[in-house]
């Protein structure tokens, strides 16, 4: 039986995750199939690249690490594509690999969450895992909103519609 705390723990983790799915939609909808696999410069990444660094970090964090699964993840691979892919089919590979995290990291139990994994070379606990996880898809949601509108200038409305001025009580 899961408690209070991992519950909440897990639940947040799912959200934060899916939160940041369609503010990565909204970036692919207002840009061309070229301009997703465009770099700004020879040491940055492109929105595909970063998509697909997305999906490989999830899978070898999430799904191999704390679903037991094959560790089949080509790193390189995801930096070095220049295309392949289209919009449609990069934002449903994003889908489906934060949609299965979602389920492992749902039946994971206490044990689980704090059993010691070695991920890329690297010893770390399941609550790790996890936070690496929704760190690191929220810092390159930032990246791919920023270049979005670099390329497209204009603003994405994430918070259209809510007052962020409201202070707290």
């Amino acid at each position: 039986m899961k408690t209070l705390l991992q519950k909440e723990f897990i639940t947040q983790s799912v959200y934060h995750l899916h939160e940041n799915t369609p503010r990565i939609k909204n970036c692919l909808d207002r840009l061309t199939e070229e301009q997703i696999w465009l770099k700004p410069n020879e040491h940055s990444n492109s929105i595909g690249n970063l998509i697909l660094h997305l999906c490989g970090n999830i899978t070898q964090y999430i799904i191999s690490s704390l679903g037991n699964k094959p560790d089949y993840r080509e790193r390189d691979l995801e930096f070095s594509t220049k295309g392949g892919y289209s919009k449609d089919e990069l934002f449903q590979k994003l889908t489906d690999t934060v949609n299965e995290a979602s389920i492992v990291m749902s039946n994971l139990s206490e044990q689980e969450l704090l059993q010691i994994l070695s991920v890329q070379g690297n010893n770390y606990s399941g609550v790790k895992n996890i936070i690496h996880v929704v760190e690191h898809y929220s810092y390159h949601t930032g990246q791919i909103a920023y270049w979005t509108k670099m390329l497209t200038d204009e603003d994405l409305g994430f918070y259209s519609g809510i007052d962020l001025n409201i202070r707290n009580k």
